[in-house]
């Protein structure tokens, strides 16, 4: 059985195919919006309290995994949801620019049939790497 960043354990003859870490601090690639990103973490790393969500694309299933962490070291919230395929109203990404044609960001996206549709900034992809996660989401 294999382990993953996210900490969850592969079932047998299970793989892994991609495994997204979400930007949960900044908002954008503008690089003033990445800036006041880190010092909201900073901030949040001096009061104890650590965020942390993924995307895990395996050859068998997807998974959402949110961890809350305070006082350092408690997990005080952990949500793990397996994404059913006849559950997804579309799969894609879009490409847009806080600063007008300069800092363009990558945002990978899905939504459900329930309302809950998930919005991921891309953290240094290009057109290429945004395409190659949109198509993993099927594999």
């Amino acid at each position: 059985m294999a382990q993953t960043k996210s900490g969850i354990t592969l079932a047998d003859g299970e793989q892994v195919v991609m495994e997204l870490e979400a930007e949960l601090y900044a908002v954008s690639a503008n690089p003033i919006a990445q800036m006041l990103g880190e010092i909201k973490k900073i901030i949040d790393l001096i009061l104890g309290n650590k965020k942390k969500s993924y995307i895990l694309i395996t050859n068998k299933r997807v998974i959402e995994i949110y961890d809350r962490i305070a006082c350092y070291v408690f997990k005080v919230e952990r949500r793990i949801c397996n994404i059913l395929p006849s559950s997804l109203l579309d799969v894609g990404y879009y490409r847009t620019a806080a600063c007008g044609f300069l800092c363009p960001a990558f945002y990978f996206f899905y939504n459900r049939h329930s309302n809950l549709g998930r919005v991921i900034l891309l953290k240094g992809a290009d057109e290429a790497e945004a395409i190659k996660i949109t198509n993993a989401f099927f594999a």
